[in-house]
């Protein structure tokens, strides 16, 4: 069944069961009429606000969408009386995913938009979600502290009634931007934090977090900086669901960073308040498969939960491969608290990139994604998941990595392969491009180049990270004469994505708004939900009852009304 107002409507057999059904109770009439058409099973799962009942009348099954139930084995409390076969209660969009989890942040609906680096995940974007009900986290990584506070200032007075979160990515080769990037976000009341692509926690990190921490007058411990940790490895996720290292928090009261009762307090308190389980996506990732990943980090919150009984179970979410209302229901199915989209989010017209990104996304199917290495751990051997349709930047980065590896020194690549990288690669000498990249750290971390005077493979891997990282800026800026070294990150989840939605209005990357994605992804899983739970009674349902055609985000705000 294809729910969608432009469906065609096909004759089909009557309502029927798959195999014999369980009485549930008995149905009482009202003045609204029962209805017989399979057909009518398409608009009723769209009412997401209104109960289903299926009914035995005369042999033979009917629907209704009101009236009252009487539940039980019983026997009918009147003559009239109808017994019930299925019930389906009513399911919105907002009842999906953990109640908790969108009280502690003052959410209507359990959906999340990641933190995209370079303000990808940019002011509107965050600021739309805000304003739906939903959570945003710029995407702060790769800026500099000066313009992630503008970015603060500027949703400050977007959403007033509600800051936003901040992305806050572990930078091993930059631990003073991590120090700044906690000062700012403490100095202006940054109240949210996604902490990704971490390994070990850092100082700055539990700084954050544990400063400030207090019991109010009921003796209950608050902790007003929230971290909501994506991890994609149990030994990573179990540092976050457990509290703070004791020898930083040592570290942090020797240096008075933080106060006595602080320091004694982070004792009850986890390094997250919520965790997000990042399987197969863009960008950093381990390529993890949803389907095992989430169960176990869940099994996991649940162990450590029990064995320190925070005040507060962590919320486990899911991110990575969210890309159809199939698959945001199959997350809730399996106990997601929420979902978290990034990849399809880029593709929507207020992600801070350029349109020949956009439309490059547009094009990709789920085979259209490599592994590439990155530029903030290039040294360490780290990838990222990124488009290979259209761009050779992952041929090239692969190549880089290559000859850094097998090499200690710039001059010691042969010659032939020297020509290549400056001609079709850095597309200058050698000489000039660490004069650019000398101009860039000159003003960001002078330390890099005192050391790459003293460490020739240290200058040669700061001059390749130069390009893996004006990759991504050319991007972002659409530059057309670097369309080949496009460094687009991007999971598979955007080839499904455009697959369910070619026949649709958001076909079109320029009607792709992300409040109408997000609510097409929800309202979706909601339909889908109550159809499997009348197909698990036993019901036999019309042909692709298992599929949801976009709609337009006010058709959906008039299902909401009804």
């Amino acid at each position: 069944m294809s729910y969608s107002s432009s469906a065609a409507v096909t004759r089909s057999r009557p309502l029927e069961p798959d195999h014999p059904g369980t009485l549930t109770g008995h149905w009482l009439p009202d003045s609204a009429p029962v209805e017989f058409e399979p057909q009518a099973i398409r608009e009723a799962l769209l009412q997401c606000r209104r109960p289903i009942f299926i009914l035995e009348q005369n042999g033979r099954l009917a629907l209704a969408r009101s009236g009252q139930a009487v539940f039980g084995q019983g026997r009918p409390p009147t003559a009239a009386a109808y017994p019930i076969r299925a019930f389906v209660p009513p399911l919105g969009p907002q009842h999906l995913g953990s109640s908790r989890f969108k009280q502690a942040h003052g959410l209507r609906y359990a959906y999340v938009a990641g933190a995209m680096a370079n303000g990808i995940t940019s002011v509107a974007m965050v600021a739309a979600m805000a304003q739906a009900g939903m959570l945003g986290f710029f995407g702060a990584a790769g800026m500099t502290p000066a313009q992630v506070e503008d970015a603060i200032d500027t949703l400050r007075h977007k959403v007033p009634a509600h800051m936003p979160g901040f992305n806050f990515i572990h930078s091993p080769f930059d631990p003073q931007l991590e120090w700044a990037l906690a000062e700012l976000y403490l100095k202006h009341g940054v109240r949210r934090i996604s902490a990704s692509a971490y390994i070990n926690l850092t100082l700055p990190l539990v700084y954050y977090r544990v400063k400030g921490v207090h019991r109010d007058d009921t003796g209950r411990v608050v902790c007003p900086h929230g971290i909501v940790a994506k991890v994609s490895r149990i030994e990573v996720a179990r540092r976050f669901l457990s509290p703070p290292p004791p020898k930083m928090i040592a570290q942090l009261r020797e240096k008075n960073f933080i106060t006595a009762e602080e320091a004694a307090l982070a004792a009850e308190i986890p390094m997250a308040d919520d965790l997000t389980a990042e399987a197969d996506s863009g960008g950093h990732t381990d390529n993890r498969p949803a389907i095992t990943l989430l169960p176990t980090m869940l099994a996991l919150r649940d162990q450590l939960h029990d064995t320190h009984n925070f005040a507060r179970r962590p919320c486990v979410g899911l991110g990575g491969g969210i890309a159809t209302p199939q698959a945001a229901a199959a997350a809730f199915a399996m106990g997601a608290a929420f979902v978290v989209v990034g990849t399809v989010h880029q593709s929507c017209i207020e992600a801070g990139t350029s349109e020949s990104v956009r439309k490059l996304l547009a094009a990709a199917r789920q085979g259209d994604v490599t592994m590439a290495p990155s530029a903030d751990m290039f040294e360490l051997g780290v990838n990222v998941q990124v488009l290979k349709r259209g761009t050779m930047f992952a041929q090239r980065a692969h190549k880089l990595y290559d000859l850094y590896e097998r090499h200690d020194t710039y001059e010691q690549i042969p010659a032939r392969q020297r020509q290549m990288v400056e001609r079709d690669i850095l597309q200058a000498d050698f000489a000039r491009a660490w004069d650019q990249t000398q101009t860039f750290f000159k003003e960001r971390d002078p330390r890099q180049i005192t050391r790459a005077a003293a460490d020739p493979k240290f200058k040669m891997a700061l001059v390749f990270r130069s390009y893996l990282g004006l990759a991504s800026k050319w991007a972002q800026a659409g530059d057309p004469q670097r369309q080949m070294d496009y460094q687009i990150w991007c999971g598979p989840a955007m080839g499904a994505f455009n697959q369910w939605v070619q026949n649709s209005f958001l076909n079109t990357p320029g009607q792709r708004t992300v409040t109408t994605v997000a609510l097409n992804f929800l309202f979706g899983a909601s339909v889908l939900t109550r159809a499997a739970l009348l197909k698990n009674q036993g019901i036999q349902m019309p042909p692709d009852t298992d599929r949801f055609d976009p709609l337009p985000a006010d058709q959906i705000h008039e299902y909401l009304t009804l």
